[in-house]
């Protein structure tokens, strides 16, 4: 069986990066280790899930591999749309408006980058 284990997330800054998705989204530290002179691996993630999201040094990766630094399209999942909804926008994080359809209701939030996600409700 295959699961998703890691996404990586490339970022400007990385603190700033861990400090989002830790203190703004509600994620936990899963992980963090240096790499070397101002750079670090560190992963993120829901506290009680396996898949983390790697945030990596947008600028070493165009060094290393220049093609590999567009963003990712990341959809995220949570049982109660409201509720993540309004955390999130009274955390500060920029968020469009709430969309309901027939088939389910999200919002495309952002990140400290303007790195745009999709966040929509299971049922």
């Amino acid at each position: 069986m295959i699961k998703i284990g890691k996404v990586t997330i490339y970022v400007e800054d990385q603190e700033q990066a861990k400090d989002f998705w830790i203190n703004k989204v509600g994620f936990v530290l899963k992980f963090e280790q240096p790499m070397g002179p101002g750079m670090a691996w560190i992963e993120v993630g829901p506290e009680n899930d396996f898949a983390t999201l790697v945030l990596y040094s947008k600028a070493l990766m165009k060094k290393q591999k220049p093609e590999n630094v567009a963003h990712p399209t990341l959809l995220f999942s949570t049982p109660n749309i409201e509720e993540a909804y309004e955390r999130l926008k009274n955390n500060g994080v920029k968020v469009d408006e709430l969309q309901k359809f027939p088939y389910g209701s999200m919002f495309t939030f952002y990140d400290q980058d303007g790195n745009q996600y999709l966040l929509r409700e299971d049922k």
